[in-house]
């Protein structure tokens, strides 16, 4: 089986997938533990995500100006910039420490 057919076929299922999302009755979307839950998972999901492509190169973990543009771009967020100003100081902090 070729990398293709297993994109299509992970292709297909996400789409499945978001499609039984509109078919799921609202009574048990309205549930708060399930809203809950959902922005849980969310955050958990994102934050795996950044922390994995911060710190991960191929097969290795590696500590390099990825973690300071990271670290910049929190500083910004808790400082309240709007997520554009957020993103422009991480990658400006990534790209000047990897100058130096």
């Amino acid at each position: 089986m070729t990398l293709w057919w297993w994109i299509l076929g992970t292709s297909v299922l996400c789409f499945g997938t978001k499609c039984l999302g509109y078919v799921v009755p609202s009574k048990i979307m309205d549930n708060p533990r399930i809203a809950y839950m959902s922005g849980i998972v969310t955050i958990g999901l994102l934050a795996a995500l950044t922390a994995a492509n911060t710190v991960s190169s191929g097969q290795n973990v590696v500590f390099d100006a990825r973690i300071g543009g990271l670290v910049a771009a929190a500083i910004a967020l808790k400082l309240k910039a709007p997520f554009i100003v957020v993103v422009i100081v991480g990658a400006a902090a990534t790209g000047v420490l990897r100058l130096i």
